[in-house]
């Protein structure tokens, strides 16, 4: 074996390499994972094929072990398609009935458990909360084992966020729920169910469900990124994620489940197949969620796919049905962002579209044509507002994201694989837009385009000197400004945000729908400020420092 720092590549003579691909692949994931530190493992495959197959980093970066292939992850959410898989089967051997509601196998969870139904809990339109989002759920019980019983009292009692069917909510209740439910039918533990049904019989060797006791060979550790170095992952008891995220596994284990299920070798295909299209809610809205999947698009083609998120870990695995495309990206570290767009550019150069957005000119006043308020009857409200030259992309007091432009009408979101497409009425005015990522595609309709063009006020480093201070917000809140090399900041704790002038005393945010007004007393001092975010916040001046840094 070649080890080759950090990278550790693996190829045997049954895989085909294309060069090029591996040029292609190589280039997008080491962007993804620096040289040092935790790392990740990659793996892709066509028509069962392997085509691809590294290992970044490092899998324990206190004994500086590099990562290999081999290496066992935490898979965090991916879980959940197991979990459904199970419930499938078990419909299949007539055990229990998708419209089966929860209240027949649990009799005494509470109102509305009568009208929840498996398929509710599967497709996350069942209203139930999130028992991670919930009060009770805090750092302390985070450290806590719980049975699958107790775990289903934490959260069963909370007020239900919508009438079943009526809505979709993510939410990890469903699936434990439906752990629980396994556990009640087939009298067996649901990790144990799990590996003798699935694990075992499909020769999945390094998959498993977690225990921080049990000694699991190639056990990466995990980590997370704060304030500029690694830390190891908060504890948290893995029987608290349960059926909805604490199962282990690796790459090309992913890619054994995925060749058995594809291939009808767990369930039947037909049975298989609601969970990868896109449930239905009651008004007839789709959901972009099957039953333990997400169902995507790549340039046009469906994918099948989910992120895992969980202490120390990201984990991401699709699937594109037609091509018979797998692609799974694994890493040790939370910090690692959002695997959706590595995965989906990898798999749009496999299809032949390739991502490939070039910035277009547009001037100022081309720009200023698409200010308005937007609306998409599911999900709100968004605004786009031209500032200093640039289109900005949010919901009110959220964060910012630029609107780059690439052809006429045109832009895709900063960072992202989303393009949004501008429509125009027969005079050509704007009237909308339809807005389409790796997801399902949503249209907004302009309601309001009383939005004004803000552009940056010219103001000496002395002036925005002036400016700095602490201020208070009521009761214990304080708000501090500085300046630095000529660019005044609002710092709250280590939280820092640049603010652009653009009229006297007048500032709005970078990157977040924020406006700050400073408030002068008669003798033209400045006293107090008002930041605008959603609603008016009051703060008093506390301390002048008029400090210039750089």
């Amino acid at each position: 074996m070649l080890l080759i720092w950090p990278v550790m590549a693996i190829f045997t003579p049954t895989y085909t390499f294309c060069q090029n691909n591996e040029k292609v692949f190589d280039s997008l994931l080491h962007a993804q994972f620096p040289a040092s530190g935790p790392g990740g493992t990659v793996l892709i495959a066509r028509d069962k094929e392997i085509i691809y197959n590294k290992a970044f980093g490092q899998s324990n970066i206190e004994l500086n072990i590099p990562m290999t292939v081999d290496n066992v992850f935490r898979i965090g959410s991916i879980t959940k398609q197991f979990t459904a898989v199970a419930i499938l089967k078990l419909a299949e051997e007539g055990k229990l009935n998708l419209l089966d509601e929860v209240t027949k196998f649990i009799p005494d969870y509470p109102s509305p458990g009568k009208n929840i139904t498996i398929a509710n809990l599967l497709s996350h339109t069942s209203g139930i909360k999130n028992y991670t989002g919930i009060s009770k759920f805090t750092k302390e019980l985070k450290r806590t084992d719980l049975t699958p019983k107790a775990l289903v009292e934490l959260f069963k009692d909370e007020t239900p966020d919508f009438s079943p069917g009526t809505a979709y909510r993510y939410s990890n209740s469903n699936y434990v729920l439906l752990g629980y439910i396994i556990e009640l039918i087939t009298g067996d533990s649901y990790g144990s169910y799990i590996d003798k049904t699935f694990f075992r019989p499909l020769g999945m060797k390094n998959s498993y469900y977690d225990s921080s006791s049990r000694i699991i060979p190639q056990r990466t550790s995990g980590y997370r990124y704060i304030n500029g170095e690694y830390e190891n992952a908060e504890f948290l008891s893995m029987t608290l994620p349960y059926a909805a995220g604490s199962l282990l596994s690796t790459t090309g284990d992913m890619l054994i489940w995925y060749n058995a299920l594809m291939s009808g070798k767990v369930i039947r295909l037909s049975d298989l197949s609601p969970a990868h299209h896109s449930y239905q809610l009651i008004n007839g809205k789709l959901t972009g969620y099957g039953y333990g999947w997400e169902i995507g698009n790549v340039q046009g083609e469906t994918t099948i796919k989910h992120t895992g998120v969980v202490n120390g870990y990201v984990t991401y695995v699709s699937y594109l049905p037609a091509e018979k495309i797998f692609i799974a990206i694994f890493s040790n570290v939370e910090s690692i962002g959002d695997l959706d767009i590595p995965g989906s550019k990898i798999a749009g150069y496999l299809l032949g579209k390739p991502f490939n957005f070039r910035r277009l000119n547009v001037s100022e006043d081309d720009l200023k044509v698409y200010q308005a308020v937007y609306h998409n009857e599911y999900d709100g409200d968004k605004i786009i507002a031209c500032e200093n030259g640039r289109l900005s992309f949010f919901t009110k007091g959220g964060q910012k994201q630029l609107l780059i432009p690439y052809k006429k009408d045109g832009f895709y979101l900063d960072q992202t694989l989303t393009t949004i497409q501008f429509n125009r009425d027969q005079k050509g005015k704007i009237e909308g837009y339809e807005m389409t990522g790796t997801g399902l595609t949503t249209k907004w309709n302009k309601i309001n385009q009383n939005i004004k063009a803000k552009n940056r006020l010219n103001v000496s480093a002395k002036v925005l000197a002036t400016y700095a201070g602490r201020y208070l917000f009521k009761p214990a809140m304080v708000f501090e400004i500085v300046v630095e090399n000529d660019r005044i900041y609002g710092k709250v704790g280590a939280d820092k945000k640049e603010l652009i002038p653009y009229e006297k005393n007048k500032f709005y945010a970078l990157d977040i729908d924020a406006t700050i007004i400073f408030n002068l007393n008669a003798d033209a001092k400045i006293v107090s400020l008002t930041k605008i975010q959603n609603n008016e916040m009051f703060a008093t001046r506390i301390e002048e420092t008029g400090s210039l840094k750089n």
